[in-house]
């Protein structure tokens, strides 16, 4: 039967082109994008309140529904920022799955409902959303620019919002820089004071004027008619005509005040080579081709550019963080290519042309079978789908090559292609199935890591384990099919072939006189090993090897970011951004500069977004690396010094950004209490201290001090011996400070507010704010100084809740060269143990990168040794043993010392990924040694002595372990020098399986011999002893 569907050709090679053709079609098709589709079980409550100062909204807003938040199950932390005017809480709910976590989240909103009545009437409704892969980061920045910030840039700017974000591929479009249209009535109090009219009586007049009534519906004989009383006008001049009554009779609005057209007071201040801008972030919506909105996005702004010089406007795409997903698919389509040369390079040499190309097509089959199924499954094409296809390259020929080696090995003894097929397979299925299904072993209970990373990494493995079970397709049926079609003979002999058959002969006789001489002394064999593993422990011991956990390739952009001293105004802090944003132009290369934009008002960091005038930020966005341009590492170095010489704020950093899943800082210490000046005395301190320790840099808190702060709490018995009302007092403070909304109503197609606010003036004393004076009822001027005590004091800009308690987080990196995560942290951990005793009612939570660490490493490694242990299942059941298991396992360890010498000499870090490329190491190496003790397990069976079993299974299986070993070498070696361009992420993969291969190849083809002969000598001793 098998031979029949052997020898129907045309079924396979027409499976073989479908297989191409759909798969190559489904590449294409694939939406491209940086990350997995991952929900993170992230949900983020957002609250406004404006005008409330960060503690008014920890006590109103922030508390109750953290309360609320309290009573649901199954969260593993809530992060909560209480800053003026916002709420910001951030629920964290363990790895559940997602049905059970749609119910949390229904529980969630729930809870938050009911909390709902008991928040302040000014406060907004909580907007509650899950962060996701697609909006957790902008995948493009866009501004809008022009020679000033009128009415013209801003109207331009909100239709281009409104115009993306009708695109399909486009989720959320947010704003920074922009301000919201404003009707503005601006009262002139010297004039009220004149006319005895106080403030909050003419907003009084105002919002009983300014609005729309429905009165109702009237019948006209048989028709309907709707009546209708409006009194809301769009037009200042209108407005300003509103008759406002005094003591003395009625004047016109705009005799008292300033009726005009303006903006919101703005929170945010964005500049492009020193013109003002509006700035466009971008998410995108779940599984988009980035590659193409990104170019659809290009195309528009090529076209509106057209249009907007007309008033003066451009749009520039300042980010693309398209990019590193556009280079890491060159990367693994040049390095495919090279692979496949490099394959097929290897097997000519060994087993011919012919040969060389049917067992080389293997690769874009299995490439194309995996594309296949990964597109019916809707994944997209992103990082973590190619690193499973970059560990899958090194692997996808070395079944094909063992078959075809075996099919070989007939042909050149005259057999005809049919019957070499089939007893060639016949001869290595077992060894063959056995060295796939422990390769599958290794990687498939990595799909159960928990965590963020795990479901980052959750595709890799399934990657892995598709292009195996595709490869022993491919081996099993279509390579044979081929054989057999092309009727592939071996009888007659040229002088290629003549040479290549003595190379064989020379090769295994040259190997078969040094095995024999290893088994002769099998002493100094094992003292080899033995000094090869000594070396590489000391190369762990000394530091040699860098750990950086999380080592990916950093994007081509970063920040610049700038806190300036407390009460800083927000045009300041957009000055000193500009004039870093001066610094950057000059120093980096014009050809190596994309954009720099300057920001004052908020700033992104490694943990979240901070906001508040002296918060300032300089984007740089680098072009794509290409031949000796600087790295982003050299560029920030290069600017340091001159930023830092700027005077003005009181600290500047670098923020880089990187791929893969979300990551805080190296080092990250909550200081948890009651008592903020306690909190602050620790933190305090611990940084002092924390900055002697080797190796830790750029230390900085999250915590603020915050503004001078003018309180002022209501004289009840004053207001009523005045004859007042605590509202009247309220709305007067509010009118005379900042402005109050009366109202908002739609206006030309969006909402627009209307503002009465009183004159700006400039203050001398703080104390000129309650100066004002209202007029009684019985005409008397009362300063609003005598209607409230006044108290003086520092108001954080923020505070941090984690988990309910107030927190203050010190935030540190480290120098990779100098110490490594885990190092630090203890050395952190064991400073704040020689403090605690100072501190007895705070308590320190460590979290971080260390978190995830902790957990990948915790669970990677008992994932990695269910893996052996399956592994150990399936050598065990094929050679029904419990011993020799043991022995072709030991080739892991003897793998793991490739590893650390590949590390040493490549100079390349020790990460999560370096880590993958292991358990891909320990699935490939053991392939070898199943094989050659197959085949002597095979010749013990038919009567041969050990010592001839073994040297005859080692020679005639040394030509295929070469194969293999080699064909996996060569195509990975590309990626792990960076012939076909170098990647963070990648190389140091192929460096691990490269060197591991490598050094366990060699050491396989005579440590393991010896193994064999020491076990067997050992069973025939003990069999002659139960005699």
């Amino acid at each position: 039967m098998f031979a029949e569907i052997l020898k129907n050709d045309v079924f396979a090679n027409l499976a073989f082109l479908l297989v191409i053709i759909i798969g190559f079609l489904s590449y294409i098709s694939m939406p491209r994008q940086q990350d997995p589709e991952i929900n993170f079980n992230w949900i983020q409550v957002v609250t406004t309140m404006p005008g409330a100062s960060a503690e008014d909204v920890e006590k109103r807003i922030t508390n109750p529904i953290e309360n609320a938040i309290q009573s649901i199950t199954g969260i593993r932390f809530v992060n909560s920022k209480s800053r003026d005017g916002l709420s910001s809480i951030l629920v964290r709910f363990n790895d559940l799955p997602p049905r059970e976590f749609d119910k949390r989240m229904s529980e969630l909103r729930r809870e938050i409902q009911n909390k709902e009545s008991q928040l302040p009437s000014a406060a907004g409704k909580p907007f509650i959303f899950e962060i996701t892969t697609s909006n957790g980061f902008p995948t493009a920045m866009i501004l809008v620019t022009g020679p000033s910030y009128d009415e013209g840039l801003r109207c331009y700017a909100k239709r281009v919002d409104k115009e993306l974000t009708r695109f399909k591929e486009i989720d959320r479009v947010t704003l920074s820089g922009y301000t919201e249209p404003e009707l503005q009535v601006i009262l002139m109090p010297e004039k009220l004071m004149a006319l005895g009219l106080n403030a909050s009586d003419v907003a009084d007049n105002i919002a009983n004027t300014f609005q729309d009534i429905s009165v109702g519906d009237i019948n006209v004989g048989n028709q309907s008619w709707l009546v209708r009383l409006t009194g809301i006008y769009n037009d200042p001049k209108k407005l300003g005509e509103t008759r406002i009554k005094t003591s003395g009779g009625d004047v016109a609005l705009n005799t008292i005040a300033t009726v005009q057209r303006g903006r919101e007071q703005p929170t945010e201040l964005v500049t492009y080579k020193g013109k003002p801008a509006i700035m466009l972030s971008i998410a995108k919506s779940p599984n988009t081709n980035t590659l193409k909105m990104l170019e659809r996005i290009k195309a528009y702004i090529t076209e509106n550019n057209r249009h907007a010089v007309q008033i003066g406007a451009k749009l520039v795409l300042v980010d693309d963080q398209t990019e590193i997903t556009r280079n890491a698919l060159q990367v693994m389509q040049n390095n495919a290519l090279l692979g496949l040369c490099m394959v097929l390079l290897v097997t000519f040499i060994f087993l011919g042309f012919k040969m060389s190309l049917l067992t080389s097509i293997a690769i874009p089959f299995v490439l194309a079978g995996v594309f296949w199924v990964l597109n019916i499954q809707g994944e997209t094409l992103n990082v973590m789908v190619l690193l499973g296809v970059v560990i899958s390259l090194g692997m996808l020929v070395d079944d094909a090559v063992v078959v075809v080696e075996s099919i070989y090995y007939r042909l050149e003894r005259g057999a005809d292609a049919v019957t070499a097929s089939i007893e060639g397979l016949k001869e290595v299925v077992a060894p063959v199935t056995s060295s796939v299904l422990t390769t599958i072993a290794a990687f498939l209970p990595l799909m159960l890591l928990p965590g963020i990373l795990g479901q980052f990494l959750e595709v890799v493995p399934f990657v892995v384990t598709l292009a195996l079970l595709l490869s022993l397709i491919e081996a099993y049926w279509i390579l044979p099919a081929h054989i057999i079609g092309f009727n592939i003979r071996l009888n007659h002999i040229g002088w290629l072939q003549h040479r290549r058959q003595y190379f064989l002969r020379q090769l295994r006789r040259y190997y078969s006189h040094l095995l024999i001489k290893a088994l002769r002394h099998p002493l100094r064999i094992a003292a080899g090993g033995l000094v090869a593993l000594m070396l590489a422990v000391i190369i762990i011991v000394s530091g040699f090897v860098k750990v950086n956990f999380f080592a990916s390739d950093t994007l081509r952009l970063f920040y610049i970011n700038i806190e300036m001293p407390i009460g800083t105004t927000l045009e300041k802090t957009l000055s000193i951004a500009e004039a870093i944003e001066s610094k950057v132009r000059e120093i980096v290369k014009p050809q190596e500069l994309r954009s720099a934009v300057s920001t004052a008002g908020q700033q992104f960091t490694d943990t979240s977004p901070l906001s508040g005038n002296i918060f300032g930020q300089v984007a740089v966005s680098l072009r794509p690396k290409e031949g000796n341009m600087a790295s982003v590492d050299d560029v920030i170095t290069s600017l340091k010094k001159s930023v830092h010489n700027i005077l003005g704020p009181v600290n500047i950093s670098f923020f880089r950004l990187s791929g893969g899943p979300p990551k805080g800082s190296p080092i990250e210490l909550k200081i948890q209490g009651e008592n903020f000046d306690d909190i602050r005395r620790a933190v305090s301190d611990m940084m002092q201290d924390m900055s002697t320790i080797k190796g830790i840099r750029d230390i900085k808190s999250n915590d603020s001090l915050g503004q001078s702060e003018l309180r002022l709490e209501l004289n009840q018995n004053a207001i009523l011996q005045a004859g007042l009302s605590s509202h009247m007092v309220r709305r007067t403070l509010s009118i005379m400070v900042d402005g109050h909304v009366i109202t908002k109503f739609q206006g030309q197609g969006e909402e627009i507010s209307l503002l009465v606010r009183a004159e700006s003036r400039d203050t001398i004393n703080i104390n000129d704010v309650i100066s004002y004076y209202i007029i009684s009822s019985s005409g008397d001027e009362i300063p609003l100084s005598q209607l409230v005590n006044a108290y003086y004091q520092k108001s954080p800009t923020q505070i941090v809740h984690h988990n309910f308690l107030r927190t203050i987080t010190i935030y540190a990196d480290i120098d990779t060269q100098l110490t490594n995560t885990r190092t630090a942290n203890d050395e952190v951990m064991a400073l704040w143990q020689s403090k605690a005793s100072k501190y007895p009612n705070l308590r320190i939570e460590r979290s971080g990168l260390l978190d995830d660490i902790n957990e990948s490493l915790e669970n990677i490694l008992i994932l990695f040794l269910f893996g052996m242990l399956l592994m150990y299942l399936i050598i065990a059941t094929q050679f029904r043993s419990y011993f020799q298991p043991l022995i072709i396992l030991l080739t892991v360890f003897l793998a793991f010392i490739g590893v650390i010498f590949g590390l040493a000499v490549s100079r390349q870090p020790f990460s999560l990924y370096t880590m993958y490329g292991a358990v891909a190491l320990a699935g490939i190496s053991v392939n070898a040694a199943i094989v050659l003790v197959s085949a002597a397990n095979e010749r013990r069976n038919r009567g041969m002595s050990p010592l001839h079993a073994i040297v005859y299974a080692s020679r005639r299986r040394v030509v295929p372990i070469l194969i293999t070993s080699l064909t996996t070498i060569a195509g990975l070696s590309s990626l792990a020098i960076g012939v076909g361009g170098r990647s963070a992420l990648w190389s140091p993969i192929a460096t691990v399986i490269v060197w591991g291969l490598a050094i366990s190849t060699l050491l396989t083809l005579f440590v393991i011999p010896g193994l064999y002969l020491g076990f067997e000598r050992i069973k025939h001793l003990k069999k002659q002893k139960a005699y």
